[in-house]
């Protein structure tokens, strides 16, 4: 029905409010009242919210007078209303017929679900105005309550199902079917958001419903304000087909905020679907339980090869690459193929690769900080035997996936793909330096994380940041490297208290996120003799830096200057007399060629000595004329 016929309809029906008011106020109570004349959205609401006669007549009232200003002006000519436009309940009592007192309650449904609100100057004489979203239903013209939008957003689909995943979506719906008298909590959980948002629309465009995703973050702390809310949502969901979607993002809501959701959810008696990765426990209400899992390797190559469309057939053997180390959602795979293909619409594999990086670096972006990977082999001086190490490294991540998938080793290895790698040695010796080879080697991204501020002292908030972090780097497989390990991998101690024995639950719970984590993750620590044994033996590799001897001091020099660099009498084995680490030796050339730029001429010995004193005395060491003999 359209909104003129419902607007029509409505001042038909307000004829006798003006005749019950004349009435009233001329005293003649033989004046005939015309029958209520029906209009189809008032006869909606009454029986929506169960509302008696003489409510409804109220309703109507409050909305004449916004609808018709003849009412306005009517009503305030009723004697001792002091000249009022505005109905109030002392007058409705003795105007309307069929009037009852219990109308007036906050638990009657005018009041409960806010259809009128009562102004200043006490509940009887207060004047009633109509909530202005109950006015626009009855003028035919429905949309969401204003209060609402402003923490909600319409919901729209957006990307296809898997073929497993549409199967889900079809068991979804046949349950939901099934409950049709009481409607439940579906809860989806999982790791693909995106998937959960798409099964969701499937069911509601097959209902009939229109989709609203609210954050649970947006919901208020305060008690009134929360049921509110609940009384609102309520509403809507009454005045409409409206499904809400309580989206818990990617880790749930925090600790303090977790009861406030329960709450809600409790006493919100509407369809209700529930988002996020963990299932939200300790609710009374009727909950059903759905994993939404990603798409598998195979469902993955499939979808690569629809975004890429022609072009899949000329990237020979690049797309099982591509899902071998990246973990993308359907929306990823199509972005990272329209941007791979938007400058000349030829999608090479690099291009594929750095594209898929783009779409997972902002996951970890917040998180974690990235290393730009720029060095080479030839700049690590190392060992052989370890540089052996970290070439085994580079060889089992590139060939992981023919070992554990198509060579079928992944079956019988409970603990996962995941390679995991200690880097000992005291700073300044290289780990970093290896880690950014590995990452360029490999082409792949590196994060660093600094596992001191991971680290918490309230029980159980170390897991937390450590999971968001893992599951952050998941899709784009980065390589991770965790610092100051012995943060959190010291000796695990004995169990005294309770939070000796939840530091022992973060211990495991990293190593068991370490096994299963599909990329690489290694571990630096200057101490190695202070980790759990326990803990070494479930490392892949174990690579030791040890403090640079002459030679690979030398060495060392002569890889920190830069052929640009103009330079004079620079000698290699004479700086190596500085007994000192990689990383003291990159700050002595960085602040020397600032020196030798400040004076306009080329590098020498003794812009070097200048800033190994200054580099002494920052590390608070005593510089000796032994190990700077014969520089000047």
């Amino acid at each position: 029905m359209s909104s003129a016929t419902d607007q029509q309809q409505l001042a038909g029906s307000v004829q006798r409010i003006k005749v019950l008011i004349e009435r009233k106020r001329d005293g003649n109570s033989a004046v005939d009242v015309p029958a209520f004349t029906p209009c189809a959205s008032l006869d909606r609401l009454v029986a929506a919210f169960h509302m008696s006669p003489f409510e409804r007549d109220v309703l109507l009232w409050c909305a004449g007078v916004e609808l018709d200003s003849a009412l306005g002006d009517l009503t305030a000519t009723l004697p001792g209303h002091d000249g009022r436009r505005y109905p109030s309940f002392s007058l409705a009592l003795s105007v309307l017929p069929d009037a009852h007192w219990s109308a007036l309650v906050p638990a009657a449904p005018m009041r409960y679900w806010r259809m009128i609100e009562p102004g200043s100057g006490g509940l009887t004489h207060a004047d009633l105005r109509i909530d202005e979203r109950i006015l626009h239903e009855l003028a035919g013209v429905p949309y969401l309550d204003a209060r609402l939008t402003t923490m909600s957003r319409p919901g729209r689909a957006e990307q296809e199902l898997t073929a497993a995943q549409q199967e889900l979506a079809n068991t979804i719906c046949d349950t939901w079917t099934a409950q049709a008298v009481v409607r439940p909590i579906m809860q989806l959980v999982g790791k693909d958001r995106h998937a959960q948002f798409a099964i969701t629309y499937t069911l509601a465009q097959r209902f009939g419903f229109v989709v609203h995703l609210l954050d649970a973050k947006q919901l208020p702390a305060q008690a009134a304000e929360l049921d509110a809310l609940v009384r609102l949502w309520q509403r809507e969901c009454i005045l409409g087909r409206n499904l809400l979607v309580i989206d818990r993002k990617e880790h749930g809501v925090k600790d303090d905020a977790v009861h406030q959701l329960v709450t809600f959810c409790d006493q919100l008696d509407m369809p209700l679907f529930l988002l996020g990765q963990e299932r939200l426990r300790g609710l009374q209400r009727t909950i059903l339980n759905f994993d939404v899992h990603p798409p598998d390797c195979r469902e993955q190559a499939a979808l690569w090869r629809d975004a890429l469309g022609e072009h899949a057939r000329t990237l020979n053997g690049t797309v099982d690459r591509l899902v071998d180390q990246f973990d993308l959602s359907w929306p990823e795979i199509r972005n990272a193929a329209g941007q791979a293909t938007a400058l000349d619409g030829k999608p090479d594999e690099q291009r594929l690769r750095n594209a898929c990086r783009a779409q997972a670096r902002p996951k970890l972006d917040d998180l974690a900080k990235r290393i730009d990977t720029r060095a080479g082999w030839d700049q690590l001086i190392l060992a052989d035997r370890e540089k052996s190490t970290l070439r085994d490294v580079a060889l089992h991540l590139a060939h992981r996936s023919t070992v554990h998938g198509t060579w079928g080793f992944g079956k019988s290895n409970k603990r996962g793909a995941g390679i995991t790698a200690l880097f000992s040695g005291p700073s300044g010796t290289g780990k970093t330096l290896a880690a950014e080879i590995l990452a360029k080697e490999l082409d792949l991204d590196l994060f660093k994380i600094d596992l001191s501020q991971v680290v918490s002292k309230y029980i159980g908030e170390s897991e937390k940041n450590l999971s968001r972090i893992f599951d952050a780097a998941e899709s784009g497989g980065a390589i991770l490297l965790f610092d100051e390990a012995d943060a959190l991998f010291g000796k695990r101690s004995e169990v005294k208290d309770s939070h000796d024995r939840y530091a022992n639950i973060e211990v495991s719970y990293l190593l068991q996120r370490m096994e299963e984590y599909r990329g690489l993750a290694i571990l630096t620590t200057n101490m190695k003799q202070a980790l759990d044994s326990a803990f070494m033996r479930r490392l892949t590799f174990v690579v030791n830096f040890r403090f640079p001897d002459m030679a690979q001091r030398a060495a060392i020099w002569s890889c920190m200057f830069p052929k640009e660099c103009p330079q004079v009498g620079i000698d290699h084995q004479k700086l190596a007399q500085l007994n000192i680490s990689g990383g003291n030796i990159r700050s002595i050339s960085l602040t020397a060629a600032h020196y030798a730029a400040a004076e306009n001429g080329p590098l020498g010995m003794s812009h070097l000595l200048r800033a190994a004193r200054s580099e002494y005395d920052k590390l608070d060491k005593a510089l000796t004329t032994t190990e700077t003999r014969g520089w000047v």
